[in-house]
């Protein structure tokens, strides 16, 4: 066994980005010391196989052919013996399935028997490399042949089914050993030891749709919500408990799990209010809920990869919901680059308007944790974020999920509130949420010297201080609400008369600049056509009038597909001081991205050696290929040289 030529081979078929495999699943067996390749002819690359008597050709270099399904049958194969402690004597591969009287052309990849070595106790297939086909596929094997237990693998995802019931499916979070029962591996404790901090949970939605979603007659956001919900309370919790035990688990009776998770939902609604009423329960039925749980039960959400996260985040909420509104969760390397050329501090106060997933928001308090909070403790980050991090949006869904995120950031109870920022008429009322959202704000406003100025903000909440606005405000709708439009300056003509209607963003810049105090920072998403349609020569009057253009980056037209392909820019803005005469000319940074990070169809790009290969971080993880980081090390060096402080 050469462990060399093993490690190229792999390299080669599971880094091909024409094989959407990986072999994630098998890290902790470290494949590399475990299989047999070896190159039997030229270019013709073989693996010894663990059941049968003979060499199974895994690459032919030539005709650039590779059977990455063959090494992650012979890794289930070696996990089934070493781990699983099946013999091999009860293990046959590439098995014929019997529909009925018939043999079925299609063959089962691996199949494990009884001791009795002729009833099929376990099916496994590897050959389908999406959830989709796999899980298609496997129910069909199990259903013809009476096989209690299933698994579907591609190397980087497992699926365990289990049939209580004829054409009944629910999941196992694990495949019994030869010495458990199903039984065994549904009342097996677990602890956050136990749980990954490693997954795909975008991926988990997708087989959860397939499993149970698609068909359960629910709003899938709010109830895979409320499962997300629950889970962060009992992590939470399991810190607390002995052996940091944990209660999100699936239970044999469907009907236990459903009143063991509904009671740690309410746990969490009572212990985070705002989300959800204190009347609301889990819709999902018992039998969908015990495979949601079960999948969800193998991760560990708090202090994870928010990347991962908001990701499944945007992709629960629908398209179409997003696409009226304009509303498109930002790319995470664009906040980075705004965050980054902002340059935020840990005594000051931010905010976003429009703040959706809480993108910017979390950013940004990670980075005063990085760079200025660095060797604070848990407590102090966690105090900075409750008291300088502000996030304000209408869509009640987004709000959600912003408040889950900085939950999830590392407990941040930071003040996310359901308003709408371009209404203030709106924030008043006797309800619970608007009357905690005034008490939360109120300590922000803009204190004038002058009495009744003051009282009118007090009574109007539309001028505050805040020291940085962060915001990527949505672009589609107009405001046609005369006494919406009356409340600001951009709404009018050069002779004073209001305007019959206007678009949404361009408000948004108005309002964004009442929000932060003199001096402050802004850096605001906006449609290109600000900056060089003649029609809009009135807002950058405005603009040029209210503050310094600090820097306008350029933003590739790929950046926000498949969304849209409105072509963007991000402005970076200082606000005037009161007394602060605005010069006639002063320097600007001006820039404009080349790689987005993303082709034509909306896919990342992810950067790549001579060779072809991907290239990954420290952790791991794929690099996108794109320039802000660039552009944002240009401007930084720009700000020094000009010795604009903070800048």
């Amino acid at each position: 066994m050469d462990q060399k030529i093993n490690s190229a081979i792999l390299n080669k078929i599971f880094r091909d980005s024409a094989i959407q495999y990986g072999l994630k699943e098998f890290e902790n067996i470290k494949p590399v010391e475990v299989l047999d390749i070896f190159e039997k002819e030229k270019g013709k690359f073989y693996i010894k196989c663990l059941k049968r008597d003979k060499d199974i050709l895994l690459l032919n270099n030539e005709k650039n052919l590779s059977k990455p399904e063959e090494v992650i049958r012979q890794l289930w194969l070696f996990k089934l013996t070493k781990y699983y402690n099946y013999p091999l004597n009860r293990i046959d591969l590439e098995k014929d399935i019997r529909f009925g009287h018939e043999i079925h052309a299609k063959a089962a990849d691996i199949i494990v028997y009884r001791e009795d070595k002729e009833t099929p106790l376990v099916i496994i297939e590897t050959k389908n490399p999406t959830v989709e086909k796999g899980l298609d596929q496997l129910k069909t094997y199990i259903n013809s042949e009476g096989a209690p237990i299933g698994v579907w693998s591609n190397g980087v995802e497992k699926v365990v089914l289990y049939r209580p019931y004829p054409r009944e499916f629910q999941t196992l979070r694990d495949l019994p050993r030869a010495d458990q029962t199903i039984e065994d591996v549904l009342e097996e404790k677990l602890t956050l030891g136990d749980l990954q901090q490693q997954y795909d949970l975008v991926k988990i939605l997708k087989i959860l749709e397939e499993l149970v979603l698609a068909s359960a007659g629910v709003d899938s956001f709010n109830e895979i919500f409320k499962l997300i919900y629950a889970k962060l309370f009992d992590e939470k919790e399991a810190r607390k408990r002995k052996d940091n035990e944990v209660y999100f688990r699936q239970s044999k009776d469907p009907k236990i799990t459903y009143d063991v998770i509904n009671k740690l939902f309410q746990g969490a609604s009572n212990e985070w209010p705002g989300i959800f009423n204190s009347h609301e329960k889990i819709e999902l039925a018992p039998g969908h809920l015990s495979v949601c749980v079960d999948e969800f039960s193998k991760i560990r959400l708090l202090d994870s990869n928010l990347e991962v996260i908001d990701a499944a985040f945007e992709y629960l909420l629908p398209d179409v919901a997003k696409g009226k509104r304009g509303q498109y969760f930002t790319p995470r390397h664009v906040i980075d680059m705004a965050v980054k050329m902002l340059n935020p501090q840990d005594d000051e106060y931010i905010v976003d308007p429009a703040c959706g997933s809480g993108g910017f928001l979390i950013h940004a308090m990670q980075y005063v944790w990085s760079n200025n909070l660095k060797h604070a403790d848990k407590s102090a980050r966690s105090d900075y974020a409750s008291k300088y991090v502000y996030g304000i949006d209408f869509d009640d869904k987004p709000v959600k999920i912003a408040r889950a995120m900085m939950l999830i950031a590392g407990d941040g109870k930071s003040h996310i509130l359901k308003l709408n920022s371009l209404n203030t008429k709106e924030w008043q009322g006797d309800e619970s949420e608007k009357e905690r959202a005034r008490a939360e704000l109120r300590e922000r406003l803009h204190k004038f010297d002058d009495y009744d100025k003051n009282k009118s903000n007090k009574e109007n909440f539309k001028y505050f201080d805040f020291d940085i606005l962060l915001s990527n405000p949505p672009f589609a709708g107009e405001i046609h609400e005369t006494p919406m439009l009356k409340e600001y300056e951009l709404a009018k003509n050069d002779k004073g008369k209001l305007r019959n209607k206007m678009e949404r963003h361009i408000l948004f810049i108005e309002r964004s600049l009442d929000l932060v105090k003199p001096g402050g920072r802004l850096g605001i998403v906006l449609p290109q056509g600000v900056f060089n349609n003649s029609n809009m020569e009135y807002v950058r009057n405005y603009l040029l009038d209210k503050a310094r253009i600090l820097a306008v980056v350029g933003l590739e037209v790929n950046t926000f597909k498949p969304h849209t392909g409105t072509k963007t820019s991000v402005i970076f803005l200082k606000k005037w001081n009161e007394k602060e005469k605005p010069p006639k000319d002063y320097p600007i940074f001006m820039a404009v991205s080349k790689k987005s990070g993303k082709d034509n169809s909306g896919d990342y790009v992810y950067r790549k050696d001579k060779e072809g290969n991907l290239i990954f971080d420290e952790q791991g993880k794929k690099i996108l290929e794109h320039d802000l980081d660039e552009i944002a090390g240009e401007y930084l060096k720009f700000v020094k040289n000009k010795s604009l402080k903070k800048e």
